[in-house]
This record gives structure tokens, C-alpha cells and sequence, in this order.
């Protein structure tokens, strides 16, 4: 049997567009496997010349899945720039939009996306491994994970007008005050929404248990972890400076966001439009990194709410206090954080400022140049503007959560090839497993990207003379 090369494309149930290539070794076993994400770079160039005060509404068309992370990342580089802090009202304000992201974000992707693999198999047939075959399998379960989604969706409606590309934070602070009606109508969805989450957990919970040793075996490795942080080591998603542990757990650096450059650099591969975000002092792929669910979860000590924090203990007891490195516990992790960001809107909603009208600062102490960060969904979004005197923008770098994570999907990618693919019939399950891999990251390629394309991933089997062998496509 000759050696083959397996291509997965389009990758399925993510946002954006990529392919997978398995090179297959003659002994039917996988030699290697690459991600390709093949969608072209723009954005930061086409923003240079344009004002920096319409960067909060350019920047969210970069995607609608997460509109709201680069929204508010662009209004925080914003702030930055022009010296405008915001008063507190509308850092509240701001948080709560966020906060409804996170849970629509996060809900909608356990149980419509990473739910059919892990609630229907990985081996089910591929037409009912989808948001209809959870329908038919379990209708109920299915209504409360759009209802989720709906109460992430309409606070986000609520304040920015609209629940995708939301019209809302400005350098400076925010457009709107909220109502105690507005308020009211949010606090009445929230115990539902928990209830919702607890139901995620309870499921992922038990999936673990009984697939406990592919969750062992899949995609699992050593890296750094990165994200923001509370001055108390507390799960932090809004603001706060950016800690970087190393892979057994030492606190490597603590840094404002201001700084990043000083502490990360992009690596470059030929084979990828995405680079490859590293720790300097580390050098590349030493200092490679995660972020997102896990990462943050990583770096937490502790989560400031009650229900998330119980849930915390029981994730860092999963490696005994270190570091976990299952790929698959993104999944948990990502539902811990729904759970965080649910009960967060109740604190943020009881807060007395929340109703304050006091929600702009327009005076200006222009500095020229501004970083903003976020923890989206997916994890660090870093958004820095150069602009000259007049505002209008020199220069443009978007760091995304995907990014970020470029390295460890392509690893799993690798890992999970090697652990599942046998010849010499190659199955449509082996191939999901490594679709799977990449979605247990919940990529956004269209915002590591920055892209204006279609979101489908492809697998072509290849023998070693060139010659097509076996093509797998979807979307």
C-alpha cells in the first residue's frame, strides 16, 4: 500500500474557512498533519487612513460571531488613545454587553457545535451530527440551548440596539444609559440561563466519565497559558492586566496590556495565512502558548462568583493543582466560564451605578497611540492604533484569539491525527475526530484572519506519486 495524503475541506461546525492535510506514511499510519488556514489577511491594512473613532464600528464586520469582543477592544484602544477614561457607569455597562456575549458565545458553542460529537458520537452519521440530530435526539435540551443563546443575544440587543454589530461603546464610555425596565427584563432570565449552564455541565460531566481515556489521549500537551487576570489571581474577562504562566505552572510574567510587544512575537510558517504568537524570552516553539477557556482557567487561582469557583476547584483537581493539558477540557473550561459570566450579570445588574446616567467622558488627553484588550470567547484580543494629530489612523495591529492559539490547534491537529487515523480505509469518524480537535478551540479564522470569505474545513487522500486517492468535502 502506498502512502497517502489525507486533505480535510471545509472544516465543519467553526467560524471561517480551512483545510486539513494528513500525510500518510506507507505503513498506513500518519507521518504529519497540518492545518492550512487559507483565507487572506486585510483588515489591519484597509483601517490605515481611517479615523480611530469609527474603529468600534468597522472592526466588529470582521466577524459575526464575536462582533462584541472586537467592538469593545476597539473602544478600549480608544480610551487609550485619546486619554478618555471612562467613568464608571459605563465600564459596567460595557462589562454586561460583554458578559452576554460570553454566554451566547459559549452556550452556542457546547450545544449546537462541540455538542453533536460529544452528545450523538463522533462516529455518527455526518447529516444528523448537527443542530437538527440534537433536535430529534433530545428536543428539550435543544430549546433550552437556544434560549440560552437568546438571553446572552438580548442583553446584548438591549444595550447596542441590535444583537449583532451592536451600536454602543465609543471612546470614552457608551451611547445609552440603561432602564431599570432594561434592567428588570435581564435580572428575569438570568436564574433560567444558570439553570441552563448547570444542565452543560452536568452532561460534559458525565461524558468525561464515561470517555475518559479518549479525553487522556486526545490532543494532549504542555504549553504556556495566557490571558488576563484579577490583582487576586481571580478569572478576569473584561479588564486587568495579562498574566503568562510557563507549562508547569510558574508565573512567567505579569505585564500590562500596553506592553505586549515586549513580551510576544509572531513566528511565520509558509503553509499558513495565521502566524504563530510566541513568548520572547522562550523563543519559538519553546514559548508557544494557549488562551481561551482553558488557558484563562489555567491562570485563575480563583473565580469571584460562587457557583463558577465550586466549579474551579473540581477543574484544577483534574490534574491534581497543575496546569490541565486536555484538549478536550476546553469544552468544560468554556462551560465553567458561561457559568462566571451568567452569575456576573446578576452582580452587574445589582449594582447601584448601573442605572447612572454619568456614562461618557469626553475630555481628551491625546497620547497618539492605544491598546485595548479583551478576553472574547475564544480568548486575548489585543487591538492597537497609532494615529497622527487629526485621528486618523497610521497604523493598525490586531492580535485575535485565534491567533493566539494557532500553534496548539495545529499540535492537536497533528496529535489527534496520529492517535486516530489508520489505514488502509480511511473512515469519516477518524476524519471528525480531527475536525473535533480543532473545534475543542472554538476558532474564529475569519477574525485571526481578518477575512471577507466563506466559512466551511476539506480532506483529499493522496498517494505518494501525487495522484488523487480519496477527497472528502463539505459545506
Amino acid at each position: 500500500m502506498s502512502a497517502q495524503k489525507i486533505t480535510i475541506e471545509p472544516v465543519t461546525r467553526i467560524e471561517g474557512h480551512a483545510k486539513v492535510v494528513i500525510h500518510m506514511k506507507d505503513d498506513n499510519s500518519v507521518d504529519h498533519a497540518y492545518m492550512h488556514v487559507n483565507e487572506f489577511r486585510g483588515f489591519e491594512k484597509f483601517c490605515e487612513g481611517r479615523l480611530y473613532f469609527e474603529m468600534p464600528e468597522i472592526t466588529p464586520r470582521i466577524c459575526g460571531i464575536c462582533p462584541v469582543s472586537h467592538h469593545l477592544a476597539a473602544a478600549k484602544a480608544g480610551d487609550a488613545l485619546t486619554g478618555q477614561t471612562p467613568p464608571r457607569p459605563a465600564n459596567l455597562l460595557r462589562e454586561l454587553m460583554h458578559m452576554g456575549q460570553i454566554v451566547q458565545s459559549h452556550g452556542m458553542h457546547f450545544f449546537e457545535l462541540a455538542g453533536p460529537d460529544l452528545l450523538l458520537g463522533f462516529d455518527s452519521a455526518p447529516e444528523i451530527r448537527n443542530v437538527v440530530g440534537l433536535i430529534g435526539a433530545n428536543p428539550e435540551l435543544t430549546v433550552k440551548a437556544v434560549m440560552l443563546r437568546k438571553f446572552g443575544q438580548e442583553i446584548i440587543k438591549t444595550l447596542g440596539g441590535r444583537k449583532i454589530h451592536p451600536v454602543f461603546a465609543l471612546p470614552g464610555g457608551v451611547n445609552k444609559a440603561l432602564t431599570s425596565q432594561e434592567r428588570d427584563g435581564i435580572l428575569k432570565g438570568v436564574d433560567t440561563a444558570i439553570e441552563t449552564i448547570q444542565v452543560g455541565l452536568t452532561i460534559m460531566k458525565d461524558w468525561a466519565e464515561k470517555n475518559m481515556g479518549d479525553i487522556n489521549k486526545f490532543a494532549v500537551f504542555p504549553t504556556g497559558y495566557f490571558g488576563l487576570i484579577t490583582p487576586e489571581n481571580g478569572l478576569e474577562l473584561f479588564d486587568g492586566n495579562v498574566r503568562l504562566i510557563s507549562r508547569e505552572g510558574k508565573e512567567l510574567e505579569r505585564f500590562p496590556i500596553a506592553n505586549y510587544l515586549d513580551v510576544i512575537q509572531e513566528h511565520v510558517e509558509p503553509w499558513s495565512y495565521l502566524k504563530f504568537p510566541f513568548y520572547k524570552k522562550m523563543g519559538y516553539p519553546d514559548g508557544v502558548y494557549r488562551v481561551g477557556p482553558l488557558g484563562r482557567l489555567n491562570i485563575a487561582d480563583k473565580i469571584d462568583t460562587p457557583l463558577a469557583n465550586e466549579e474551579l476547584e473540581v477543574f484544577k483537581s483534574l490534574n491534581n493543582g497543575k496546569p490541565v493539558e486536555n484538549t478536550l477540557y476546553y469544552h468544560y473550561a468554556r462551560l465553567i466560564e458561561a457559568l462566571f459570566a451568567a452569575e456576573r450579570v446578576k452582580v452587574l445588574c445589582d449594582d447601584p451605578d448601573i442605572l447612572s446616567t454619568d456614562i461618557l467622558n469626553t475630555r481628551k488627553d491625546f497620547k497618539g497611540r492605544g491598546v485595548g484588550v479583551i478576553e472574547a470567547p475564544r480568548g486575548t484580543l489585543i487591538h492597537d492604533y497609532t494615529a497622527d494629530e487629526n485621528g486618523k489612523l497610521l497604523k493598525v495591529n490586531l492580535i485575535v484569539s485565534t491567533g493566539h492559539n494557532n500553534w496548539a490547534m495545529s499540535n492537536a491537529v497533528d496529535s489527534v491525527a496520529k492517535t486516530y487515523v489508520k489505514g488502509p480505509e480511511i473512515h469519516e469518524g477518524m476524519l471528525n475526530r480531527v475536525e473535533a480537535a480543532i473545534r475543542a478551540y472554538d476558532p474564529c479564522l475569519s477574525c485571526s484572519t481578518h477575512a471577507v470569505g466563506q466559512m466551511p474545513i476539506q480532506a483529499d487522500v493522496m498517494n505518494p506519486d501525487g495522484s488523487l486517492r480519496q477527497t472528502l468535502k463539505r459545506g
